[in-house]
């Protein structure tokens, strides 16, 4: 992307404050994205993630060498600001009773129901930080404590985090969030809610965005059913500053999308995805599976996040081993079925220059 291109995007406060040529972010995939992903996004001239909820440090320490080996550019590392869960046997208890007859289907035990797998952010993983020196760290879930915020701070990395509400934007930005990202219900993966989680309530992007990007002073990034260069234009057109786009890369080769995941991305519809907490306990975004079906997507029974995520695991590991997808999470946003198979960087150069031309078009101009 030559700097004439870039100088036309009509607000460069995300390319000025991120340090990239395009407004385009990747988004953290946990289990689907390491930092060949993030290499190539940033290589195109956008801010590539790494996914750390997930990863213990000396993995973090990996991948991100693996990205500075490949890449002269800013990194943003992705981590989740959730309160531990309390232990809770009769909630294990319970939703373990309601997979059984699963365990006895498929001839596994339920094991331990314990863990989770997803680590929130604490002083362990801010030392990381201190030590990688990231130039973007952001947060799903809100943030951490204003200790741990501080030092993220003070290392010199930019702070970005979720937001689903308006009222959920302003305590971000009263809180010191350098940008905003504005997840509209058509996100794939879980939804970054924390003041409320009441899904049914949360907005769409296109009517989340304007009103996002007229109550905060910092800079919004759009997330949520983008896919192409038009819907990159409409989020400016809307009061973006930059865009995060994540199910569609998906399909890329440079994604680690299971097989099992891709495959059912290849034949995803946009009526293909709802909203489900029985994967993890908290709500996300998932091509519909059987689990989904037969339990209903939302149910009151399951552990909190991420505990729920335990007593699956052994369903998922037989299924999987006999070529079934019928307990893993496909986490796919509504615009999956515009995912493409070619390489993440041609795509975003592609994006850029298209959305590019779509906003110099202006307003019924053919």
């Amino acid at each position: 992307m030559s700097m004439q291109a870039d100088a036309a995007w009509p607000d460069r406060r995300a390319l000025d404050l991120l340090g990239i040529a395009v407004p385009i972010l990747q988004a953290p995939m946990a289990g689907s994205n390491d930092a060949a992903l993030a290499i190539a996004v940033a290589q195109a001239g956008g801010l590539g993630a790494i996914p750390c909820a997930t990863l213990d440090p000396e993995r973090i320490r990996a991948e991100v060498a693996r990205f500075r080996a490949a890449a002269a550019a800013p990194l943003n590392l992705n981590f989740f600001a959730h309160a531990p869960p309390r232990a809770d046997a009769e909630a294990l208890a319970r939703w373990r009773k309601r997979l059984a007859r699963y365990y006895a289907e498929l001839g596994v035990d339920a094991g331990d129901a314990g863990g989770g797998g997803r680590a929130p952010f604490d002083a362990t993983l801010c030392a990381l930080v201190e030590e990688l020196r990231p130039e973007v760290v952001s947060f799903h879930f809100g943030l951490p404590g204003p200790a741990l915020l501080a030092r993220v701070r003070r290392s010199g990395a930019k702070v970005l985090a979720s937001a689903t509400t308006v009222a959920e934007a302003r305590w971000l930005a009263e809180r010191g969030c350098d940008a905003v990202v504005a997840q509209g219900a058509e996100a794939g993966g879980h939804r970054g809610c924390f003041l409320d989680l009441d899904v049914a309530t949360q907005p769409g992007l296109f009517a989340l965005l304007p009103q996002v990007a007229d109550a905060v002073a910092v800079p919004v990034i759009a997330a949520g059913g983008i896919a192409a260069a038009r819907g990159i234009a409409a989020a400016f057109a809307l009061g973006a500053a930059g865009v995060q786009i994540g199910t569609a890369y998906l399909r890329t080769p440079e994604a680690t999308t299971a097989p099992l995941h891709r495959a059912a991305l290849r034949e995803a519809r946009d009526d293909a995805t709802a909203l489900t907490n029985l994967f993890t306990g908290r709500p996300a975004r998932g091509l519909l599976n059987r689990l989904m079906r037969e339990l209903g997507p939302m149910g009151e029974d399951v552990p909190p996040f991420p505990l729920a995520a335990a007593a699956l695991a052994p369903l998922r590991a037989r299924a999987e081993a006999a070529g079934a997808a019928d307990f893993q999470p496909l986490w796919a946003g509504q615009a999956a079925a515009l995912a493409q198979e070619r390489p993440a960087g041609v795509l975003t150069r592609e994006w850029a220059a298209q959305a590019l031309h779509w906003l110099a078009r202006g307003p019924g101009r053919a």
